[in-house]
């Protein structure tokens, strides 16, 4: 029998594909964004629910600079 590899962990299918390159907002920078997305405003959403906890979510708008 072989041992599971340590290290090795299953990536999360909901992850923007670019996550690494991208800077994690709250809800209320979503709020007040110029430019709202769809998945900033879902997020603004399930935060606004009583005991909701969130951990962020990746903003293409905010990513760093060229």
């Amino acid at each position: 029998m072989s041992k599971p590899k340590k290290g090795r962990l299953k990536k999360d299918a909901k992850q923007h594909p670019n996550q690494v390159n991208l800077k994690i907002v709250t809800s209320g920078t979503c709020m007040v964004c110029k430019q709202p997305c769809a998945r900033g405003m879902e997020y603004v959403e399930k935060m606004s629910q009583p005991g909701a906890i969130g951990f962020g979510v990746p903003c293409i708008l905010t990513g760093p600079r060229k």
